[in-house]
């Protein structure tokens, strides 16, 4: 082969390969996940085990755009138009029950798979749970309907009369509805209540010398994934002003945090990337049961409670279903 004739196939080849690239690129199904949480949600990383344990690796079978909304949840109208209109084969929303309704609302046909912690059918995402309608399904974690237990453990811990505060994100369609589930189980306990809302940082800060002026004696912190996503934070502050505190993932206890009563937020995370990895395949919505949670877990911090001076009960080490020495 004459050196010409060469250089010129050598020519040809390279220029093919970012067209082969490209096309393999665009053969990956591209999905959008849309959370009214932050990039650093260690939950997200469950979501991408259920799409691998789906047969989709991200980068490599799928291709993912993120809109993280940062507790900003007025934004995820905007980030949920923006996904819908880039071609998405679905959407997983999660970060509070706002990120399922902005996608519901930004898109008909777009599979949807949400993942929060609200009633789904009182937030209106779907209308049944077991053959949900449309094109929205996904896993609740019901936490905002276990704000009534969480304060009753709250007050077993505490044993002594006085103000709880409840701390919550008022932009959080989740936690308004554990905000008001607490209200009115503390009317039946006659247990007074101060609620107190915080979505940015600073809110947190000035929310705990609120509490602390109030002299609150013990806090209940609401769902969201604001909150979650600043867990060393709020965990941190509350052993500043030494105030008992019960939370609603174990990633709190984890980091010092007293107590926490809820489901495994990674297992339900899970569900919903296997859910969408099932759709991918051509599953449809109507035909994916929404799931629910099976078990709810009561951690307990013991070091936390000794720092606090609290005298944890037998009975109470007994129901825990995990105790942190």
């Amino acid at each position: 082969m004459r050196r010409r004739d060469f250089i010129s196939l050598i020519g040809k080849a390279a220029a093919a390969w970012p067209l082969a690239a490209r096309a393999q690129e665009a053969a990956k199904p591209l999905i959008g996940v849309l959370s009214g949480g932050a990039p650093d949600d260690p939950n997200i990383s469950a979501f991408l085990q259920g799409l691998k344990e789906g047969g989709y690796v991200e980068s490599q079978s799928v291709a993912i755009e993120y809109r993280f909304a940062n507790g900003q949840y007025d934004r995820l109208p905007a980030l949920a138009t923006d996904l819908a209109g880039r071609g998405v084969k679905a959407i997983f929303a999660t970060g509070g029950s706002g990120a399922g309704l902005a996608a519901k609302q930004a898109t008909a046909t777009i599979p949807i798979v949400f993942v929060n912690g609200d009633d789904p059918i009182r937030s209106g995402l779907v209308s049944r749970v077991s053959r949900p309608e449309g094109n929205v399904t996904g896993a609740s974690l019901y936490a905002t309907a276990l704000g009534p237990k969480k304060l009753e453990l709250l007050r077993e811990l505490v044993a002594q009369s006085g103000v709880f505060g409840v701390l919550m994100n008022r932009g959080n369609p989740s936690a308004e509805a554990e905000a008001d589930n607490v209200s009115v189980a503390a009317k039946t306990l006659k247990q007074e209540v101060h609620i107190v809302g915080a979505s940015s940082v600073d809110d947190i800060e000035r929310a705990f010398e609120t509490f602390t002026n109030e002299k609150v004696a013990a806090l209940l912190v609401t769902t969201g994934a604001f909150f979650g996503a600043n867990t060393q934070r709020i965990v941190a502050l509350a052993a500043r002003y030494a105030l008992p505190a019960i939370y609603d993932r174990r990633e709190f206890t984890a980091v010092g945090g007293l107590v926490s009563y809820g489901t495994r937020f990674v297992d339900v995370f899970r569900q919903g990337g296997v859910y969408v990895a099932q759709i991918l395949k051509g599953a449809k919505p109507a035909d994916l049961p929404v799931r629910e949670p099976t078990k709810f877990e009561i951690l307990i911090s013991l070091k936390t409670a000794k720092a606090l001076g609290l005298t944890i009960s037998r009975d109470f080490l007994l129901v825990a279903d995990e105790v942190i020495e």
